[in-house]
């Protein structure tokens, strides 16, 4: 019997660490080589093509038919000049990768002749085939027009020989098909709501910018092993294997000396994200063994999501020609840590600050207050929409298994702001505030020091942590589109500061002044959020019995989690802040559905496929060998002897045949399940295969697992864990 388990292995003795040498120069002389970045926009377009161009980007004014051809004339220039051929708009489409479909610069002109062309009217829009994306029944399927439009705030890029211009996608009827458009209008809703409290200290901020900084935590595995699992390769999780012996417990891989093959991927990849405008900085060992992590700088949020989805795209790419794949899945592997996109946020003025970082002066900490609390604020008023944001079939398997955040949303400030926020909500006293009441106030905040960036300790188990002058949601999954999290996150901190701006101007119109009317409101929002508010281990059993008596979801599984996007109250928050009408708010509910259940139907496939057709024969198989040793041996020994020599041969026997039974039975049973969901909606297809298969599927597993502990190391088919974990 062949065993691709044993070829595999034996490929990676031959496995040398590939030659890669950046150029002998500092980043910095190659950084954004392959971007048309501002500094190049200036060198290829006129003055003032450029200026409107900045216009448009930073103020939102519309680009003319002629700017737009002389944008398109300058990239192309700038483009053929670094050997591109081809040119794409590369968007974001639901199916959670990006798209592009590559056309040539190229066109004859007759007479044998051609030349290079690229108008403004192919930069700015293009028609894809849009049937065979999600649009959770938008169109009809027959329906195949679709549209992607440029996105002049993130730069063009060059990917080998092809110009990649961002864009966002649209339907014929104007209904969003992507994540980026989402993205953009929640950003501009956040950046008006903010602005106009942040009139209240600055009368010369007059935009509000996102931004984001995202933390990629990833897996390597040697290519010939990956090829070696199905599950791995179709699903990107491990279905089957038996938690081995060392695993992560040691805690000595953590930011570990990385190894020499591993350090060459990383550089050659940091090289070719550098190139990209991507601005990589940090790359270390994570906690399980293989699992690693990089980080850029901060960036607008915008162009963070895009380097992001470009990261991704890249890390595959560079790591094949090392012989690695990289896994993305939030748990690829049972009993070893997962992996997440931590999403650091926060907002910052044209005039510099930021308004999460504590001031130095009363001023400038009430400010800072005034925006803690509205966030604090809007995701205890809108929890359930942010927990739904981040709900995947790959994070149902990673969120709460006591090395992630838990499923139940809460915020983490650490010990010296909540005992702020508490003072603030007690001092301020009912009614009007006497003149010593407003001086013990405004010493009180001015006494917040600085010192906070250091004296907040992080919280690893808090899905939304403040981390001295930023946020960091890190509940969000390490395959998804930040773009997702990113919206319902600005769009219910946009709302919520809308909410407080009428009222505060509610107050002052009953006679309250400016700085009074602010902290009775932020006293009031702060004693009707404490319940999200939680400072200890959120991996404790006493954590969900707390969360329970304070009111607090806790959905434990993706279609419970979507049921918050039927609330009238929540479509009507998008639809006010014109970030998402509800026609697109129900057809991606109905993509989520399809989504789950395909992803779960795949799996549920791959484990009968394999439970069938690799482990039950290879059992079977353990078992015969054995049966022929207990046979020989009765034929050799008197019975008595017999007997006792072939006491364990006997008891193996009847243990694997109970496990082939059982893994039998439970495939019987999924494909019984399975039929009965052709007919059902998405929804609730959704449902069954949450509640119904993939308990069958962990059964399985369960026996599975047992028999990998039992048959002999050279029969078993697949690579082990200890193997995909512990070889570099």
């Amino acid at each position: 019997m062949s065993n691709n388990r044993f070829q595999a292995l034996s490929e990676l003795h031959y496995r040398q660490p590939r030659d890669f040498e950046a150029p002998a120069t500092r980043v910095s002389d190659y950084f954004a080589g392959n971007v048309f970045s501002y500094h190049k926009m200036r060198e290829y377009l006129m003055e003032e093509t450029y200026e409107k161009l900045q216009d448009c980007i930073h103020n939102g004014t519309r680009i003319d038919r002629q700017t737009a051809d002389h944008v398109a004339a300058a990239m192309k220039e700038w483009a053929i000049s670094n050997g591109a051929t081809h040119y794409t708009h590369w968007f974001q489409p639901l199916t959670g990768a990006t798209a592009e479909k590559h056309d040539s610069f190229f066109r004859p002109i007759g007479d044998g002749r051609a030349l290079e062309r690229f108008e403004g009217s192919m930069l700015v829009q293009q028609e894809p085939d849009a049937s065979s994306f999600p649009s959770g029944g938008i169109r009809n399927t027959f329906e195949a027009r679709g549209y992607t439009l440029w996105d002049p705030s993130s730069p063009a890029f060059l990917v080998g020989r092809t110009l990649c211009i961002p864009t966002i996608f649209i339907s014929y009827t104007g209904h969003a098909l992507d994540y980026k458009m989402p993205l953009l209008k929640a950003l501009h809703a956040i950046d008006l709501a903010a602005t106009a409290v942040c009139q209240y200290f600055d009368k010369d901020v007059n935009k509000v910018q996102v931004t984001l900084g995202w933390e990629q935590e990833y897996f390597l595995v040697d290519s010939a092993l990956f090829k070696a699992r199905p599950d791995l390769f179709l699903t990107g999780r491990a279905l089957f294997g038996h938690r081995p012996a060392k695993g992560q417990q040691l805690e000595d891989h953590y930011f570990g000396s990385i190894p020499e093959r591993v350090m060459g991927f990383m550089q050659e990849f940091e090289y070719e994200s550098h190139r990209l405008g991507i601005p990589v900085t940090t790359r270390h060992n994570e906690v399980a063994p293989n699992q690693f992590e990089l980080a850029p700088m901060f960036e607008e949020a915008n162009l963070a999501n895009d380097h992001n989805q470009l990261v991704m795209d890249l890390l595959q790419k560079i790591a094949q020609k090392h012989n690695f794949n990289v896994l993305l899945h939030e748990k690829p592997f049972e009993g070893i840590n997962g992996s997440g996109k931590h999403n650091n946020w926060a907002l910052s003025t044209n005039t510099g600050v930021n308004l999460l970082k504590p001031g130095k002066n009363p001023k400038s900490n009430l400010q800072f207050l005034t925006f803690l609390v509205n966030t604090v604020a809007a995701i205890h008023e809108n929890a359930d929409v942010l927990r739904a944001s981040i709900a995947t079939v790959g994070n149902d398997h990673r969120l709460g298994a006591n090395e992630a955040p838990p499923a139940i949303m809460s915020c983490f400030l650490g010990d010296q702001l909540s005992a702020m926020l508490d003072g603030l909500e007690k001092n301020i006293k009912a009614g009007k505030m006497t003149p010593e009441d407003k001086t013990e106030l405004k010493l009180n905040i001015g006494k917040l020091p600085q010192a906070l960036l250091d004296n907040t300790d992080r919280n690893r188990t808090s899905p939304f942590a403040f981390t001295g002058n930023k946020f960091e949601f890190r509940a969000v999954g390490s395959s998804a589109n930040c773009a997702y999290a990113m919206t319902v996150l600005n769009t219910i901190v946009a709302h919520r500061l809308i909410q407080f701006r009428k009222d505060v101007e509610a107050r002052i119109a009953k006679g309250d002044d400016k700085d009074e009317a602010i902290l009775k409101e932020l006293q009031r929002l702060i004693k009707q959020s404490k319940s999200i508010r939680f400072e200890g281990n959120g991996y404790s059993e006493e954590w969900v019995k707390e969360a329970k008596k304070r009111g607090l979801s806790n959905f434990g599984d993706t279609p419970s989690a979507l049921e918050v996007w039927k609330r009238k109250d929540v479509q009507r928050m998008f639809e006010q802040l014109n970030v998402l009408t509800h026609q697109e708010i129900h057809a991606r509910l109905e993509i989520e559905y399809e989504n789950y259940s395909r992803r779960r139907e795949i799996e549920a496939r791959i484990c009968s496929d394999l439970a069938q057709n690799h482990i039950i024969p290879t059992a079977i198989a353990y078992q015969s060998r054995l049966t022929e040793n207990v046979l020989g041996l009765m034929e050799i020994f008197d019975a008595r002897e017999s007997a006792a020599m072939t006491s364990v041969q006997k008891g193996l026997i009847r243990e694997i045949n109970a496990h082939v039974t059982a893994i039998k039975t439970q495939i019987d049973k999924m494909a019984g399940e399975r039929e009965k969901l052709e007919s059902l909606t998405t929804e609730k297809q959704a449902q069954a295969y949450c509640h119904k298969v993939k308990p069958l599927m962990d059964t399985i597993r369960h026996h599975v697992d047992a028999l990998e502990h039992m048959v002999d190391d050279e029969m078993w088919p697949m690579p082990k864990l200890r193997e995909l974990l512990f070889t570099r």
